[in-house]
């Protein structure tokens, strides 16, 4: 039962359900609780920018990394 030792490797398509349903949910949160996020928009845009561009980083590196393993 080491469930969190076990490793595996996802390709890039089978991410999409995985982001879908995180985007789905945060869409529904974000809609239920606007008034509360209204005052939070700033922030949340700075937090959003600066993790999209280190996914992509990260994402990029790795496909990299693995271009050059196969050739």
């Amino acid at each position: 039962m080491n469930f969190f030792q076990n490793k595996t490797s996802w390709s890039n398509t089978e991410f999409i359900p995985f982001k879908l349903c995180v985007a789905s949910f945060y869409l529904f949160v974000g809609s239920y609780f606007h008034d509360f996020f209204e005052n939070y928009y700033t922030p949340v845009l700075v937090i959003f920018g600066i993790t999209v561009i280190w996914t992509m980083t990260l994402w990029i590196k790795k496909m990299k990394e693995s271009n050059k393993k196969q050739s």
